[in-house]
This record gives C-alpha cells, structure tokens and sequence, in this order.
C-alpha cells in the first residue's frame, strides 16, 4: 500500500469517528478536523483549519490552560466542559464534554513539547441519547427474552384450557349451561391472539428488498384516512431526495401504522380536535447527516417525524411507552409502540419521543446507503 493510499485510509477513518475530534497545535491553531467538528460547528474544514480552535470556545481559557499541559506533558489527559460557539452567527452554543490528550509523547530529548494535541469533544445531549439508546436496548433485550418466556408458558395450559371447555360442551345438557363454556372459550381465544401477536417479531424473519420510506408513507396516510375520515388531517412534509434503501417493507409500514395510529387514538379519546376538526398529525421525513444511533456512526440517516397536536403522552406513561403491556388507552393492548420500536431496531435504527401538551413527535432514525 503506498502513502497516498495509507492517508486517504486514515483520513477516512478520522471522518468516521462520531465524536468531534481537531489535531491542533499547543497554541490553539487548527491542523486538522474531522466532518463531525464541521457538521456541529456549521464551518467547513477549510475554515477550521485556517483558523484557531480556541476563537470557537466561549470562554477558552480553559482550553487554552488544558492545552499547554498536556503538551508540556504535565498530564497524559485533560477533562472538562466547555461551550461551542456555531454558525451562523446567532446559533445557539453547543454544550460539549472536551477531552484533551497527547498525540506524541512530550517527553522527547531535552524535555521539549509536543507540536501536536487530541481534541476530542463530545456533545452533551449527544452523550445523554447514547446513553439513553443503550439503556432502552438493553430492556428491550430484556423484555424480548420475558415476553418469549411468558408467552410460551400461557400458549401452553391455554390449548388444554379451549379443548377442556370444548369436551365439556357436548356433554352439557342445557344451553344455558353452554354460554359458560362459550365464555371460557372466547377468552382462550382471545389471549391466544395476544399471546401469538407476542411471539410475532420473533417468529418472522426479515424479508428484505427496497423500501421506499414515502410510498410507506403514504400507505399508512391512506389507512388512517379511511379509518378517521372526519376532523382529522394527515399532511405530507417529505424531502424528495431521499432515496430507497434495503429493509423490510412491511416490519416498517407495521411500525409506523403502529405510531400514527397511536397518535389518531390519542386525537380520537383524549382531545376535542378531532370533533373541532382541527386535529393534525405531521408526517416529515428529512436527511441527517453524521449521525450516531446505537454507538455506530452513520454518514446518512433517514428521520422520519411523526407529530401531532394531541393532548400528548401522560407523565405517568413518558418513560413507559415502549415498554410491553403498557398503555394509555382503555382496552389497548400496550404491544403497538413495542412491536414499532422491535422493527426499528432490527433496521439498526432507533425510536426517539418528545412530549407535551399540544405536540408529541416520535422520531424514527434508520441508516441510509
């Protein structure tokens, strides 16, 4: 492999990282910056590196002091918080986590310092979501394992249970006596559904081909339509440049039925718009660019927005709502925004939600090509 190829490898590699990372000088001057350091600062590279990496720090004294250390070799590594300063100006600042640490040892003859330091800063909310992701997937794990468990020790008696009643039927010398057994025969049914809508996301294996996220779209819009014909209207925000990806068509239009119908039952039992007609939900799609979901680094990713103007999701409920069983609504089954968040993740993709009175958006994110 010969040199050009070697840095062109490298360089790649420094652009995958999903946390902001600059190589820069004891002083502060820019040497190099990775894409995840553009994207946050809304500059390009060329910017970055004419320019010093302490004019984009609120107050850089800290980072100014951190830098001198490490590359005097008083410390191997630095810690601490800073602001980032964005474009335009007017931007909001960006909170991140700054770790500061050597390139090369400073340590060379004479004691001289190093020429070049590690900045590496970790966006707050960044490092929150990541977190938050690897939590609700390890209880996603956990629930998957639980429910399985659950379900197979229910389908089981539940057979015996339907066929006893059925027995006892026939024999029964009255019909009123055969209303009983009618009764635990429905309810045997009955769980039997709900056992073997359980055991579907595991049952299924991915069926993958193109998808097309706005024909999916507006399969789902169709559906909720004729379903709530009245008060209720569904409006197309699209970017038209995404384009079609590998996955499972009908995991992914199950999903977001599964949102869109949650959002239209909220509207429908908890809120006057619908009967106003004022009720709207909001399918949006856009490109991301530089994305992490899961602790993976994606150059693009799908963001597929479900919002509404509903009452939104109780308290009670906001940390709950993935969670198997668990429901709002009187007579749910607490499995639809379970199965939607089961389908996602075997896209590689995450489910996020916001909530308040007057606006709930559930965020799907998916990785593109």
């Amino acid at each position: 492999m010969n040199a050009g190829s070697a840095g062109s490898q490298d360089a790649e590699s420094f652009d995958q990282l999903a946390t902001m990372v600059a190589v820069v000088h004891p002083a502060g001057h820019c040497r190099r910056a990775n894409s995840a350091l553009e994207d946050a600062l809304g500059v390009s590279r060329r910017v970055l590196e004419r320019s010093n990496l302490l004019e984009w720090v609120v107050d850089p004294d800290a980072l100014r002091h951190n830098l001198q250390r490490v590359a005097d070799n008083a410390v191997a590594t630095s810690r601490f918080e800073a602001l980032l300063k964005r474009q335009p100006p007017g931007s909001s600042e960006l909170p991140v986590h700054v770790i500061v640490s050597q390139l090369e040892r400073a340590a060379r003859g004479g004691g001289e310092p190093a020429e070049r330091v590690l900045v590496e800063m970790i966006e707050v909310e960044q490092q929150t979501r990541s977190d938050r992701e690897e939590r609700a997937l390890g209880l996603v794990q956990s629930h998957k394992e639980l429910v399985r468990n659950l379900a197979h020790e229910i389908k089981n008696p539940l057979g015996g249970i339907r066929g006893a009643a059925q027995l006892l039927a026939m024999d029964l010398p009255s019909r009123e006596l055969a209303e009983y057994t009618n009764v635990i025969i429905h309810e045997a049914d009955r769980l039997q559904t709900l056992v073997d809508r359980l055991l579907a996301p595991h049952r299924q294996p991915q069926v993958v081909g193109d998808v097309n996220i706005h024909e999916i779209c507006e399969r789902v819009r169709s559906l909720i339509l004729v379903e709530y014909p009245r008060g209720l209207a569904v409006v197309r925000d699209y970017d038209a440049s995404i384009p079609e990806f590998r996955g499972d068509r009908e995991q992914l239009l199950q999903a977001l039925l599964n949102i869109v119908q949650n959002a239209a039952q909220a509207l429908a039992e908890r809120s006057p718009r619908l009967a106003e007609g004022s009720a709207r939900i909001v399918l949006r799609t856009r490109v991301a660019r530089q994305v992490t979901l899961g602790r993976q680094r994606w150059r693009l990713a799908l963001e597929l927005h479900v919002e509404d103007n509903g009452p939104g999701v109780p308290d009670d409920l906001r940390d709950r709502i993935f969670q198997p069983l668990v429901s709002g609504r009187e007579g749910g089954t607490g499995l639809g925004l379970t199965l939607a968040q089961t389908f996602v993740q075997q896209h590689q993709g995450t489910i996020e939600c916001a909530s308040q009175p007057g606006q709930t958006i559930f965020k799907l994110s998916i990785p593109l090509p």
